[in-house]
């Protein structure tokens, strides 16, 4: 077996590794962040458990700490509170972004996590099976149910070679990117193999799944070798380690090559993680800021090069220059090794240790800017400027690029400067902003805390069995969750679902929450009509949660990504799929839709009609949902299902 199948194996509670067929595995670990957390615990709240059933959960505060007015602050609160009142521990604001605490803290090869976030894989690099999903998965599998997806087909990547000085790990994800695209991957984990491995260390096998998200896959995957094993005793953590090895014989649904030795500094282009060329390509268009840091590209070993790289030398002064550190624990060995000051001389600002500038939370570029960043995602407006343009780059082409205010080659720039750089022995394990699980005598007299934004997870209505719709917006290719639910200033209110749903589309469609309501007060029901690659990004669930707030039932598209399929489904929206492409031509913003007998032909199995009385046209739609997601559809949503299991 390869590495994927020894994990899915060893925790598999229903079904069978055959590729296709769902699966139902057992969940170790748990992580949340502060934008999504708070939906998850109120759905964990509401279905009425009493203590979380994992081995290990963690809450994570690393988004919303700007603390914007008081709702931010009450989110937090009530995080604290229902860690202490469950079992969780609780990250504080300032410990760090929850995917490098977590690799630093909790990661261990051969368990499973599933995070309410998207980048939860970065932990892959760690050989964890590590799945970002959506709010109400998470609190299922708090409550001690499986986590159910369709078996995945296994993609081997298999590296050869070793990087050339400047060269790096972010710049094979990239080309991983441009070779594969952010399209037509759903249903495949990828796992990393080869003698290239023997020189990539655990943060830089984590820059590579966690990127990896991007492609559209369940998750990406290294082994555990020895590698990993100097990692985890360094943290003080040795007892953790396994090794996770391929079998000899092991077999691959698709395999890639890349020749690390051939491999060329990479960039993304603006407006999407795939949009990717060597960077010599566009080298010397100038550059109005950069920045470092993120999930992808904040560990030691990247602070370290880039303090090392300034060392003696000031940025453009046309650049603004900014440096996050990944979590406290990077942060204070920085500060111990006297690697801040180069930054700071240099010209840097010194961010705090969250997630930031990668979603929108501050550092909003000027209008029209070009800025380069070391993060994920580079989607239109993310940023927090529509206008700007934002390239994704490794570390030492930020730098390179920061130092002469045009985007720079780093094996060019550099190629006089050697670092030396040698993995920590010793890790620092300072725990302050980390709040251990209270003992069970001691949670049963915890109150939880909900300030006044705070709301109830809104319940659907059980399916009818026809549905009027009216076609309420119709969008192209390749929209992301943050088209659907735009994160930076709005994400105070993800607990406020009424406050939050009506910014639903708002940078697409101004007008998409007031049509909604008027439609459903005409008596339709809404439908939202999709092209390629619907719900790529972010986990967010409120994309699902938000829409159906506003009467939306049914999503038809040419292709939807995982996780925002199964949050449609979770919350009682139909995801249908055009059979024939070119049908998606004929439907416009306003037709009234309709579909019959939809329970009974979603039990039989067939394909769903949807017939457009505007057009007089009817569509086929492909059904590939399981009895279980059937059962949740008909139901409104799964959790109308957990309440009464439990």
């Amino acid at each position: 077996m390869n590495v994927v199948q020894k994990i899915l194996e060893a925790h598999l509670l229903e079904g069978e590794l055959n590729s296709g067929n769902e699966i139902g595995i057992k969940i170790d670990q748990t992580l949340t962040q502060d934008a999504t957390g708070t939906m998850a615990y109120l759905e964990f709240e509401a279905i009425g458990i009493e203590k979380i059933k994992t081995e290990l959960s963690a809450s994570y505060i690393d988004h919303n700490t700007i603390q914007d007015g008081f709702e931010n602050a009450d989110d937090h609160l009530y995080l604290q509170s229902i860690a202490e009142k469950y079992g969780l521990y609780f990250s504080k604001a300032g410990n760090g972004i929850c995917h490098q605490v977590h690799l630093e803290t909790f990661a261990v090869p051969g368990k499973t996590l599933l995070g309410s976030d998207s980048h939860t894989p970065t932990a892959g690099g760690m050989g964890m099976i590590a799945i970002g999903a959506g709010g109400l998965d998470v609190a299922t599998a708090l409550a001690g149910g499986a986590f159910y997806l369709p078996a995945p087909k296994v993609l081997k990547v298999t590296l050869s070679g070793k990087l050339n000085p400047y060269v790096t790990a972010k710049d094979i994800i990239l080309k991983v990117l441009q070779l594969l695209s952010t399209k037509g991957n759903v249903g495949y984990i990828v796992e990393y193999s080869g003698n290239g491995l023997k020189s990539l260390s655990i943060p830089e096998r984590a820059t590579i799944t966690n990127m990896g998200a991007e492609l559209g896959v369940t998750t990406s995957v290294f082994p555990s070798d020895n590698i990993t094993k100097e990692f985890l005793k360094a943290q003080g953590r040795e007892k953790d380690w396994q090794e996770l090895l391929p079998d000899p014989d092991a077999t691959y649904d698709k395999e890639l090559s890349i020749d690390l030795n051939s491999l060329k500094s990479m960039i993304a282009l603006p407006h999407s993680p795939d949009n990717v060329k060597e960077v010599s390509e566009i080298a010397g268009l100038a550059v109005d800021q950069v920045l470092i840091g993120s999930c992808t590209n904040s560990s030691y070993k990247d602070l370290y090069t880039t303090s090392k790289l300034l060392d003696n030398q000031v940025v453009s002064p046309m650049v603004s220059f900014g440096v996050a550190p990944g979590s406290k624990q990077v942060f204070q060995m920085l500060t111990e090794n006297n690697l801040l000051q180069n930054i700071i001389s240099a010209g840097g600002r010194i961010l705090e240790s969250t997630c930031g500038f990668c979603i929108g939370m501050g550092q909003s570029p000027s209008t029209n800017a070009v800025s380069l960043r070391t993060n994920n995602r580079n989607f239109l407006g993310r940023s927090g400027t529509k206008s700007a343009n934002v390239y994704l780059v490794s570390p030492e082409t930020a730098l390179a690029s920061a130092l002469t205010g045009k985007i720079t080659d780093p094996e060019i720039y550099f190629k006089n400067t050697k670092i030396n750089f040698t993995q920590p022995t010793k890790y620092i394990n300072n725990n302050s902003l980390l709040i251990s699980p209270l003992a069970d005598s001691d949670r049963k007299h915890i109150k939880i805390l909900k300030g006044p934004n705070i709301g109830d997870p809104p319940i659907n209505d059980r399916l009818s069995d026809n549905l009027s719709l009216k076609c309420v917006i119709k969008v192209e290719d390749k929209i992301t969750t943050d088209h659907i639910m735009p994160a930076g200033p709005y994400l105070k209110y993800r607990s406020n679902i009424g406050k939050y749903s009506e910014v639903v589309f708002i940078n697409v469609d101004p007008d998409f929450a007031k049509n909604c309501r008027n439609n459903v007060s005409s008596g339709y029901k809404n439908i939202i009509v999709g092209g390629q690659s619907y719900g790529q990004g972010s986990s967010r669930e409120h994309a699902a949660i938000c829409p159906m707030h506003l009467g939306v039932k049914v999503v038809l598209v040419k292709s939807i990504e995982r996780i925002h399929r199964a949050n449609l489904i979770n919350f009682g929206i139909i995801p249908l799929i055009f059979k024939k492409g070119d049908d998606y031509d004929s439907i416009g913003k306003g037709d009234e839709l309709l579909i019959e007998n939809i329970i009974k032909q979603l039990k039989a199995g067939q394909s769903v009609t949807v017939i457009n009385k505007t057009k007089n046209g009817t569509y086929s739609t492909d059904t590939t949902f399981s009895d279980r997601e059937i059962d949740y559809l008909i139901a409104g949503g799964k959790l109308n299902l957990l309440q009464r299991q439990a």
